[in-house]
C-alpha cells in the first residue's frame, strides 16, 4: 500500500484570521468560507493559535442575541452534533467588543508535510481537535482537517461483505 503524506490531502490556500478580529467579524468570515474554525496569526501571518465555533461557545463570548440571528449553515449542521444545552452557548451580541485572541486556542497542533495520514489522524486524535496546520521547515504551508481525512478513510476501508 502506498504511503499517503500530508502535503498530498492538505489544503495549501489556508484561510486565516488575526488575533485582534472582533468575534462579529470572526463569524463573518466563518460564514462566508462554510468553515467552523481557522488558524489565528500574528501580524507577520506566524500561526498563534487555532479558533473554531467551539472555543467561541466554551467561552460564552456570543451574548444574549436569539439562536436565530446564529447563520443557519451553522445552525443546521451543529444541531446534528452538539447537545442543545450547548447550542444555547451560540448566541451573539451586537458589536461583541471581544476579540479572537481572548477567545482561541493558545495552541498550534502541526505536522510536517512529510507526516503519514496516520500520523496526522494521531495528532488529531491525541489532541482531541478537528484540524492540524501542515508545516515545512516550520512555516506553515497548509491545513488539514477531519474532513479531509474522512475519503481516505472510506477509500482505504474494504467494501462490506454481500449479503
Amino acid at each position: 500500500m502506498q504511503k499517503i503524506t500530508a502535503s498530498q490531502v492538505m489544503t495549501r490556500n489556508v484561510l486565516a484570521v488575526g488575533a485582534d478580529w472582533s468575534i462579529d467579524r470572526l463569524l463573518e468570515f466563518l460564514t462566508e468560507h462554510s468553515i467552523s474554525g481557522a488558524p489565528v496569526v500574528s501580524g507577520d501571518h506566524t500561526p498563534i493559535g487555532v479558533v473554531s465555533l467551539t472555543d467561541l461557545a466554551r467561552n460564552g463570548s456570543l451574548g444574549d442575541r436569539p439562536q436565530a440571528d446564529v447563520p443557519n449553515y451553522y445552525r443546521q449542521g451543529l444541531e446534528k452534533l452538539i447537545a442543545r444545552e450547548e447550542m444555547r452557548g451560540f448566541h451573539v451580541e451586537a458589536q461583541s467588543p471581544t476579540t479572537v485572541r481572548e477567545v482561541m486556542t493558545p495552541v498550534v497542533f502541526g505536522v510536517d508535510e512529510s507526516s503519514t495520514v496516520q500520523e496526522v489522524a494521531d495528532a488529531m486524535i491525541t489532541g482531541r481537535i478537528h484540524r492540524v496546520l501542515v508545516t515545512r521547515k516550520g512555516k506553515m504551508v497548509g491545513i488539514i482537517s477531519s474532513m479531509d481525512l474522512l475519503p481516505i478513510v472510506r477509500d482505504l476501508a474494504p467494501p462490506p461483505p454481500k449479503r
